[in-house]
C-alpha cells in the first residue's frame, strides 16, 4: 500500500481502524466534526474508549516506520497538538505494509514522533 497523499493516508488509516474494531465485536462511533482529540469512539461490553488514528509511510534508515504524533493545520501546517497532550485512550497505527498497532496512550512518552521499533512489538496486531 502506497499513500499518494496525506488525505489518502488518513482515509486509509481510518478505514482500516473501523474495519479492525468492527470485526472484533466493537461498536464504532465516528464524530461529526474534527475538533475533538479522538477519531473514533469504540464500545464493547459497556466500556467506551477513545482512539486516535495515524497512518505512516515514513521509514527510517534502520527499517522502522516512524509515526508523526503531532497534528498540524492551517495554511502553514503549524503543529497545534500532539498525542501525549490529548485525552485519548489508544493510538491506532497503520503502516504502508498494512501492519497495525494498537498502543495505549499511557505508553507513549515522545511528543513529536514514535518509531515502531521492538519496544512496540507487543502492541502489534497479529490477527484481526
Amino acid at each position: 500500500m502506497k499513500f499518494s497523499t496525506n488525505k489518502e493516508k488518513g482515509n486509509s488509516g481510518l478505514g482500516v481502524a473501523i474495519a479492525y474494531f468492527s470485526i472484533n465485536g466493537y461498536t464504532v462511533s465516528i464524530p461529526l466534526n474534527d475538533i475533538q482529540d479522538y477519531d473514533l469512539i469504540v464500545e464493547k461490553e459497556g466500556k467506551f474508549e477513545s482512539v486516535q488514528v495515524k497512518a505512516t509511510g515514513c521509514k527510517r534508515k534502520n527499517g522502522n516506520y516512524q509515526v508523526e504524533l503531532r497534528s498540524c493545520g492551517g495554511t502553514k501546517g503549524i503543529p497545534y497538538k500532539t498525542v501525549v497532550d490529548t485525552n485519548v485512550d489508544f493510538l491506532f497505527v497503520l503502516n504502508e505494509k498494512r501492519e497495525m498497532y494498537l498502543i495505549t496512550k499511557k505508553e507513549i512518552k515522545n511528543k513529536n514522533t514514535l518509531n515502531l521499533c521492538q519496544k512496540y512489538e507487543q502492541y502489534k496486531i497479529i490477527n484481526c
